[in-house]
């Protein structure tokens, strides 16, 4: 039996610089339109989000600069855009009240990861507001103080 690529857990791809850069007020599960070939690339554990942004136009929500490499194998016969726009999958009353928050209360869209799920592929997208230069350092701060007190905790029980 073959040995899969990429992931255990589904993930294909996930975004940490979002984390780093926004504050994530709400996570949204959206599905996503695809091509053949962007699907066995996915399949093959490929896939990037680090540059990728979500926007709304004409009430449709848009995965913009993600970045699927094609399979040398698979795409042959297609010209294969790999930074293409993808269109995402969401219900009406989820897209109305996303464009109501980023239009009026300043939030944006973020993709923060793609995954697996049930043989589909699905985008996580957050509703995120951005963090200033002091937020990103007492997060860092945070983290650093919450991995010395595990590692004070680690040599105590010793």
């Amino acid at each position: 039996m073959a040995k899969k690529k990429g992931n255990t857990n589904g993930q294909i791809a996930g975004n940490k610089r979002a984390y780093h850069d926004y504050f994530i007020e709400e996570k949204i599960e959206a599905g996503i339109s695809l091509h053949g070939w962007e699907v066995k690339s996915l399949r093959d554990g490929r896939g990037q989000l680090s540059e990728a942004y979500v926007y709304i136009r004409d009430g449709e929500v848009y995965l913009i600069g993600s970045h699927i490499p094609p399979l040398n194998s698979a795409s042959t016969h297609v010209y294969a855009d790999d930074t293409r726009t993808r269109k995402l999958l969401l219900h009406r009353k989820e897209i109305d009240r996303l464009m109501g928050a980023v239009d009026q209360k300043g939030y944006t869209l973020v993709p923060l990861s793609l995954y697996w799920k049930r043989g589909l592929v699905k985008v996580e997208i957050g509703l995120a507001k951005g963090k200033k230069a002091h937020d990103k350092r007492a997060t860092l701060k945070e983290r650093d103080w919450n991995r010395e007190k595990q590692r004070i905790l680690r040599h105590d029980n010793r």
